[in-house]
């Protein structure tokens, strides 16, 4: 009776998990977000989350349950000159997610507010694109004066790496070519200071769903 009654309970987990909704991301899809929110904990962990906003209270979220979502709106006209050709050619498009609060469209930045003076050489991490998949080219890049500078960008070639402060916010424009599902993996890395001994947080994968 008891073989029974067991093999009675597993068919019934069976048809359960069978008959669950398939898992879902969480997509954000306008307002605040930190796509790359940095956090240590002593005495040496470093971790790389989503630092969501988007509801006006900050939830912390893991990279793989988050999809950000750039829309139709996001989409610019490439600027004539050079010093844009990272975006396509000239009168191309291409999807951007701005530096600044654009109704509608998702602000994103990164955070490293979290990490406290005095624990890593230079008092700096370094953020490092490893690689990426897609159906175009990625970058962040800012403006300042109508020029942009490139900080992390597939088109001349990967890994890019940049020095960040600790307790800094930034945010930058988050560029895509082409419509499609891109996966940009990022790697956060830094230098103990009492230790000279290197933490990362690994290799954490980020997606993003431009739409035409």
């Amino acid at each position: 009776m008891k073989r029974l009654l067991t093999a009675a309970a597993l068919s019934a987990a069976l048809v359960v998990a069978a008959g669950s909704p398939a898992y879902a991301a969480t997509t954000l899809t306008s307002g605040h977000v930190d796509v790359l929110d940095v956090d240590y904990t002593a005495p040496g962990t470093l971790t790389l989350n989503v630092g969501d906003q988007t509801g006006g209270t900050l939830m912390e979220r893991d990279p793989a349950d988050v999809v950000f979502q750039v829309p139709a709106a996001a989409k610019i006209t490439v600027p004539a000159g050079t010093a844009w050709s990272f975006l396509g050619t000239t009168g191309g498009t291409a999807w951007v997610l701005p530096q600044g609060n654009t109704s509608g469209l998702l602000w994103p930045g990164w955070n490293t507010a979290d990490i406290p003076s005095g624990v890593f050489q230079a008092n700096s991490v370094t953020f490092r694109l490893n690689s990426f998949t897609g159906p175009g080219h990625v970058s962040v890049y800012t403006v300042a004066s109508g020029t942009p500078t490139r900080l992390f960008d597939s088109s001349d070639g990967l890994p890019d790496t940049r020095a960040v402060a600790y307790h800094a916010h930034t945010h930058a424009n988050w560029a895509f070519t082409k419509a499609g599902t891109y996966t940009v993996n990022y790697e956060v890395t830094g230098k103990l200071l009492a230790t000279g001994a290197t933490v990362t947080t690994g290799t954490r994968a980020f997606t993003f769903t431009v739409l035409p």
